[in-house]
């Protein structure tokens, strides 16, 4: 079935381009001489130009012979790229949120439109550049800031006062400070857990939300990452990773690198944090990106983001419980949520995006099925994109 109606390529009308629409396979041969396609694990995938409008096909069958599509019908701009042009802040600054903390915030895109706060990973990832490029420069007010420890924030890497509850009170008084009545939630990875426990704590505070892969930070998802599970699929990269820590206490790992993120010895701080790093730096594409790799060699970021991520997972997130985000879904279940997930994601596998969906089917869950981790990867960004705009056209009463 491929919904709304159309059952064939002369159903379109002309003027619409096309992002994402399911079609025969024979289609390639009367499409145009310029197509092409490939298929992988039963997935086609065609592309090519019609008219001003760009044309991508996908399709796929599951083991129920049941033909699955999603058909997503987008305006002429978003359809010819995955990510909006580069763009500069309006507004940037800093907000004291404790006695220890202080935030970097900055605003971009439309003053007047709808606002989104952009919700980064680790935690201790910061913010980049690029994340604004997610969003409709016209139309949403993006919101970026650091999280406590991270980035541009002070102190840097800094553990004291810095836990999950810490930082939901931290993106209220944002919100306060920007005089920001409901916002738009955008998270992935870690950004996806504080997006879910602030959702649930501020539920009327909250437009919608778009979680991109979803890391709900139960035991078993931090044991597959860390305590030897993706080691299957990444072997080479586990045991660089692994060497660093003496043979008599491998049999926790985090709690090894916890000793040692917090010791007294800078270098040993450092070298912990590279290795923490690189691993999940190597492990968040598909396909290998040297560029991403090589944050990891970085001092600055490697020991934030290692030394706060490691912080919070030694605590359990700082949750009563470990299914305390799918336990509290019911807070939720009213907010437009739409949940992308990579389907080859090692760092936070889709088991975690199906047992939230499982829970809470009302929202609307996309598997990208070239994708890994990150949101910069293309079929990844092109759905994230794909989601802000859904989302801007449900605040538009379209």
């Amino acid at each position: 079935m491929i919904g709304a109606g159309l059952t064939s390529f002369n159903t379109i009308p002309s003027a619409i381009p096309i992002q994402f629409l399911p079609l025969p396979l024979d289609f390639a041969s009367k499409f145009s001489q310029s197509a092409s396609f490939h298929t992988s694990h039963s997935h086609l995938l065609l592309s090519g130009r019609r008219r001003a409008g760009t044309l991508v096909v996908k399709g796929g069958y599951n083991n129920s012979l049941e033909e699955e599509f999603d058909l997503v019908v987008m305006g002429e701009k978003e359809s010819s790229r995955s990510l909006y042009p580069a763009i500069e802040p309006y507004s940037t600054g800093f907000l004291k949120v404790s006695d220890i903390h202080t935030l970097y915030w900055e605003q971009s895109g439309n003053p007047d439109g709808h606002p989104v706060v952009f919700l980064h990973g680790g935690p201790g990832g910061g913010t980049a550049p690029n994340n604004r490029r997610f969003f409709d420069p016209t139309f949403y007010r993006i919101i970026l800031f650091d999280q406590r420890g991270a980035g541009k924030s002070t102190p840097h890497a800094c553990l004291e006062e810095n836990t999950t509850w810490d930082l939901v009170s931290d993106i209220e008084k944002l919100r306060e400070h920007l005089e920001i009545p409901q916002w738009h939630v955008f998270g992935g990875s870690w950004g996806s857990t504080l997006a879910l426990v602030y959702s649930q704590s501020h539920p009327d505070m909250v437009s919608g939300m778009v979680l991109r892969g979803i890391f709900l930070l139960r035991k078993k998802e931090i044991d597959w990452f860390y305590e030897g599970g993706a080691a299957a699929i990444y072997p080479d990269a586990w045991e660089e990773f692994r060497d660093l820590i003496p043979e008599e206490e491998r049999s926790c790992f985090i709690d090894a690198y916890h000793k040692r993120l917090i010791s007294d010895d800078v270098k040993t701080q450092h070298a912990a944090a590279k290795a923490w790093a690189k691993w999940e730096m190597v492990t968040a594409h598909l396909l290998l990106n040297e560029e991403n790799i090589k944050r990891g060699d970085d001092d600055s970021f490697s020991l934030a983001f290692a030394r706060i991520e490691n912080h919070y997972f030694v605590n359990k997130g700082f949750f009563p419980s470990d299914s305390f985000l799918i336990d509290n879904v019911e807070k939720i279940r009213h907010i437009k949520t739409v949940i992308v997930q990579g389907r080859y994601d090692v760092i936070c596998p889709m088991m975690s995006a199906w047992d939230l969906h499982k829970a809470w089917p009302e929202a609307d869950l996309k598997v990208v099925p070239d994708a890994g981790h990150s949101a910069n990867e293309p079929g990844m960004a092109a759905k994230l994109v794909a989601a802000n705009e859904m989302l801007k056209r449900h605040y538009r009463g379209e």
